[in-house]
């Protein structure tokens, strides 16, 4: 399964550029979660390279909800200002993550990844 994650903040790059590294360093996480950075909107004709303001997360069917769930509140609780996340499905669901709670960010995720 794809999930793609936006960040609500003015400094989304750097926010989701830390969260893919945080995935990448949880080992509960990691061998089943691939970030890959994007963009959501099209190419500014004269801009340098693309902004980072999506990642898509690829996820392997042994992907624990509670895991990903806590990995992301601990990295949320790690940030200076706690950014918002809006976690989205294939099909078009969308999520936000606000809170400051493991279980909060643990039941999103849960109904994101259930079919």
């Amino acid at each position: 399964m794809e999930i793609t994650v936006q960040c609500n903040s003015d400094e989304a790059e750097g926010e989701l550029r830390s969260l893919m590294q945080w995935l990448s360093a949880d080992p509960s996480v990691r061998r089943h979660v691939q970030a890959v950075p994007g963009t959501a909107g099209p190419a500014v004709p004269g801009q340098q390279g693309d902004v980072i303001d999506i990642i898509s997360l690829l996820l392997s069917s042994g992907l624990s909800a509670a895991a990903l769930g806590v990995s992301i509140a601990s990295w949320r609780a790690t940030r200076p200002q706690v950014p918002t996340l809006i976690v989205e499905r294939p099909d078009g669901l969308k999520v936000e993550i606000t809170g400051h709670s493991s279980t909060e960010a643990e039941e999103i995720i849960r109904r994101v990844l259930a079919p």
